[in-house]
């Protein structure tokens, strides 16, 4: 039984040319980019901005951007050059079908359909919440029965209606067309841009030099966790997560790193670039570099405008100016917020829907379901699927647990992603690849590193949730994609002859 067959990349490009599974090329350069800064810039930059400083490293925490925002560009390198290089649908899928073999193939598409839907069921119901909270700033109350709930709070029966309202109304839009959708999510972002710079720019007329002294807070007491909810690294080397001084800007970074998760994303949608090979690193890159100096900037704002240790972690940009007497701010930063979530909502949904489009080309899911509307040029069953599974998570069940299991799906792809690079170029050397990683392999093992690190800082907890999904997807691969595998078929059929 061999699993670690590869898929050459010949085929996958020829895949692409199938008119019953051919995608639409129609982004540019801008759009890409867009589509990144759309997904990157959400909840991270109007909450988690404040609760980690207020937690972590005080105004120190701009140095933790920057730590995560290197961490980050490493992996990013490595997707750029095989984006590049592999224009295909399925991102890190993809990549590791044609260089690690069809089971590693497997475990990271099965993995990064965990991470977008899981992802986008999270951040849909973080926009319900502050769809709510926008709703009673303009004296309009939404009823609670229908509202948000936490997992303290829940009760089995309860449904969140606008959450399911936003996810079956990005998806309709989804499956319309990749350009149309796109089209919507530049006007979100350009709205979300707007209220993060305005938050800068008003912010900086209320920054007080006293709040940044100190600029690194002294070391406090280490982070206390124990059971299944302490880190692995904890348990294994007894390595605990430092509050505050240098360490804590440090630990601080491996809980921002998570803000930046989603320019991964971009490389789903090679497949419907108009010049993947110029425009796919420029998206990558370009909107991690947008959303570094964005993050850097507000860090700033908000740490000089409230003394770190009274920034409020669950609501840090609204009461920021409502402590310097601008309670009006805070409505429009609300509706910012409900604009950017919009956009990260739809993003993840149409990278899960990429990711599970090349599984299904590729006859480990069943093919039937990969076909493209030949009027929309997007697989408008596996859509209407995600959608439709995206909107029972968000609407009817309590999921803000288990949040780490998108980083845990994220930073495995990243890691066999970076591992990848050398190993393509070892076995492929002749490949045009108009981006190149520099410094490989040092640079894309350093990468691997610094993901595997980052994964040990997640809870025991989350590793046992990872490795039940992990083992149902083996069994569906064991059961059904080993043998209806295209390339396995393509074997059978070459040896016969």
């Amino acid at each position: 039984m061999n699993v670690l067959r590869t898929k050459s990349i010949e085929q996958s490009l020829e895949d692409t040319d199938d008119p019953e599974f051919k995608l639409k090329k129609k982004l540019t350069a801008l759009d890409l980019t867009v589509f990144g800064i759309g997904v990157v810039i959400g909840a991270g930059i109007f909450t988690l901005t404040g609760q980690v400083a207020a937690q972590y490293a005080g105004p120190g925490v701009v140095f933790s951007f920057a730590i995560a925002a290197i961490c980050c560009g490493l992996a990013a390198i490595c997707y750029a050059e095989f984006a590049s290089t592999v224009p295909v649908a399925g991102s890190a899928y993809t990549f590791s079908y044609a260089t690690l073999g069809e089971l590693v193939a497997w475990i990271i598409g099965w993995d990064l359909i965990l991470e977008l839907m899981l992802g986008a069921s999270v951040v849909a119901q973080g926009w319900s919440t502050y769809l709510v909270t926008f709703l009673d700033e303009i004296g309009i109350t939404w009823p609670s029965s229908i509202g948000p709930a936490d997992s303290a709070n829940y009760e089995w029966g309860h449904v969140n209606l606008a959450a399911v309202i936003l996810i079956l109304v990005l998806t309709a839009l989804i499956a319309v067309g990749i350009k149309e959708s796109l089209r919507v999510n530049l006007f979100l972002v350009a709205i979300k841009l707007f209220i993060v710079l305005f938050v800068i720019v008003a912010g900086l007329f209320y920054v007080s030099g006293a709040n940044y002294d100190p600029f690194i807070p002294p070391a406090a007491d280490p982070v206390q966790a124990s059971g299944l909810t302490q880190p692995l690294i904890q348990w294994v080397f007894g390595i605990e997560p430092q509050t505050f001084g240098v360490l804590g800007i440090i630990s601080a970074a491996s809980v921002v790193f998570f803000a930046y998760i989603g320019f991964d994303v971009v490389a789903t949608t090679a497949e419907e670039a108009r010049n993947p090979q110029k425009d796919l690193p420029k998206g990558i890159l370009g909107s991690l570099a947008i959303c570094t100096v964005l993050y850097m900037a507000v860090a700033l704002v908000i740490t000089g405008m409230v003394p770190y240790n009274e920034i409020d972690p669950s609501a840090a940009l609204a009461s920021a100016f409502t402590s310097v007497g601008k309670d009006g701010f805070a409505t429009m930063i609300a509706a910012g917020a409900v604009a950017g979530l919009t956009t990260v909502v739809m993003t993840l949904i149409i990278g899960a829907v990429r990711v599970l489009f090349a599984m299904a080309r590729d006859g480990l899911l069943p093919r039937a379901f990969a076909h493209t509307n030949p009027k929309t040029g997007t697989p408008v069953r596996i859509t209407l699927t995600i959608g439709a599974t995206v909107a029972v998570i968000a609407g009817f069940t309590p999921i803000d647990k288990l949040e780490e299991m998108v980083n845990i799906g994220t930073l495995t792809a990243f890691l066999l992603v970076s591992l990848a690079i050398p190993i393509l170029r070892r076995t492929r050397p002749e490949l045009e690849r108009p981006f190149r990683v520099p410094f490989s392999p040092y640079v894309p093992v350093l990468a691997a590193l610094v993901c595997f690190y980052l994964m040990l800082n997640l809870s025991i907890e989350t590793w046992l949730r990872f490795l039940v999904w992990m083992a149902l997807g083996f069994a569906i691969y064991f059961f059904y994609g080993h043998s209806h595998s295209r390339v396995r078929l393509a074997e059978k059929e070459s040896a016969s002859v």
